[in-house]
């Protein structure tokens, strides 16, 4: 369904989708985002950029389906806290919807490898919403205070984080620059007899096949710097989230997935004789709030 990934839905108009190697190499590839010509407000949108974006991002996230033919809106979104993995979305035959569960995908493959996290849907959606509420709540109450620290979190992560994507995102465009040079130069050794037909498939496909990554990787790349420059703007869109989820009582898919881009699961505790579990959440443009602190300072 590439209608959903069409940018000009947004009211723009996009030139250059796609380029050629050279004059002797006139197949069609596809253009990274960033070398394209994106003229803004071109014409009327249809739909707002957020919501453009929020569907890319839904769209990347495969959604496990089980045999029963059920799925989760926490699919795509639930990750293992210790060993990092995607955990994996799962039902009972029985139709007994207070049985499905997510658990580590690499715990699956290899026990040796994770002890292996499990948490039942009831009890993440009770745990997820929770959070929701006392974040949305706290953000009420202390609206220009919560605004102050996550500027202050931000900032300090923003700085780091950029450096490292920018110094990545250099190497990767220096090295499809070379892709390019190698390319036309295979394809002239190729016409002149230097190099044979084999030879040169070979290594075109393997040229072409790491450039698609390299540019894919560029593209997630760039949009990662620009949410980082955008925090100010990212934290008053959240602000703006908060207002319109105040009072929530029931989770769904949209509105989970406009305010959290991550959940990680702990390992169950038993060491008091009961079974508790964590649960950390990643926000949609903000990352970890810290929530605990914050509501320390409340009742402090």
């Amino acid at each position: 369904m590439a209608i959903l990934e069409r940018r000009e839905y947004t009211g723009c108009t996009v030139n250059f989708k796609t380029y050629t190697n050279s004059i002797w190499d006139k197949q069609q590839r596809d253009n990274p985002i960033e070398k394209q010509a994106i003229v803004l407000n071109a014409h009327e949108r249809i739909i707002d950029d957020d919501v453009f974006e929020k569907v890319q991002e839904i769209r990347q996230q495969r959604h496990r389906m089980t045999r029963t033919g059920r799925s989760s809106i926490f699919s795509g979104l639930v990750y293992c806290a210790d060993c990092g993995s995607k955990m994996l979305y799962g039902s009972s035959n029985n139709g007994d919807l207070d049985q499905d569960f997510f658990d580590c995908s690499l715990h699956r493959k290899s026990k040796e490898k994770c002890n292996g996290h499990f948490i039942r849907v009831k009890v993440l959606e009770r745990l997820v919403l929770k959070h929701i509420q006392a974040v949305m709540g706290y953000i009420l109450r202390h609206e220009d205070y919560f605004r102050t620290i996550m500027e202050e979190q931000l900032r300090v992560e923003s700085y780091e984080q950029v450096h490292i994507r920018r110094k990545r995102l250099e190497s990767n465009e220096r090295r499809i620059a070379e892709l390019k040079r190698l390319f036309i130069k295979i394809y002239q050794d190729n016409a002149s007899g230097r190099l044979t037909d084999e030879r040169y498939d070979m290594l075109s496909q393997t040229y072409e096949a790491e450039q698609k990554q390299l540019e894919a990787e560029a593209i997630t790349l760039q949009q990662e710097i620009e949410v980082q420059e955008r925090q100010n703007e990212n934290i008053e869109k959240f602000i703006q989230k908060a207002h319109k989820y105040v009072g929530i009582e029931e989770l769904d898919g949209y509105a989970l997935r406009e305010l959290v881009s991550t959940i990680y699961v702990d390992a169950p505790d038993k060491s008091s004789g009961k079974r508790v579990q964590h649960i950390h959440i990643r926000y949609d443009g903000l990352g970890f709030i810290p929530l605990n602190e914050l509501m320390k300072k409340e009742t402090a």
